[in-house]
């Protein structure tokens, strides 16, 4: 049977990360072009860095509700054997989606931060091209969330399956040959 505790952490752990990626798609930085004083050039100035921050914490948290599912599933490789049928096949399945979507997630939360983070300095002299203020495109942020939101159905179902495919499973399936045990 699947732990209740371990599907209640991971949930908790990727409701939080999903808020926080949504958050960072909403307050990702903006900026314009504004001239100097002298109106000798025009220079970018960037609005508020906060989603920059908001990315990161998505980004751990997801880290942290796969290392949780990782932990209780032994990683899929350790452990007990897993009974053959269905629900091995599944988990097997389940568990490579869940990474390929964890990976997915995490390089979005991770490239939509760095990129957020990075402010042109750059000018230019008045009457020139204005300057190229660069900024995170929008939708970035938005594509972590929906790979952190299927990274989580995958990953409860893959814990599912994995629980249910481990718990009645005996290596050997009883006694093969004749019981010498009462002989002495």
């Amino acid at each position: 049977m699947a732990s209740k505790i371990v599907l209640i952490a991971v949930f908790v752990f990727d409701v939080i990360a999903f808020a926080l990626a949504v958050a960072a798609e909403q307050r990702r930085s903006t900026a314009k072009i504004t001239p100097d004083n002298d109106k000798n050039y025009n220079y970018c100035v960037y609005d508020s860095d906060i989603s920059t921050g908001y990315g990161v914490g998505a980004f751990f948290v997801l880290m942290a509700s796969q290392v949780v599912i990782m932990v209780a599933s032994r990683c899929f490789c350790c452990g007990k054997a897993l009974r053959p049928g269905g629900s091995r096949a599944w988990a097997v399945l389940l568990f490579i989606t869940c990474w390929v979507f964890f990976f997915i997630a995490e390089v979005c939360l991770l490239a939509g931060s760095v990129e957020n983070a990075y402010h042109t300095k750059y000018r230019t002299i008045w009457g020139e091209n204005p300057p190229s203020c660069q900024m995170l495109r929008k939708g970035v942020f938005a594509a972590g969330a929906a790979f952190i939101f299927l990274n989580f159905i995958v990953s409860e179902v893959y814990y599912i399956c994995f629980s249910k495919a481990q718990e009645s499973f005996q290596p050997y399936g009883g006694e093969a040959a004749v019981g010498m045990g009462t002989y002495n």
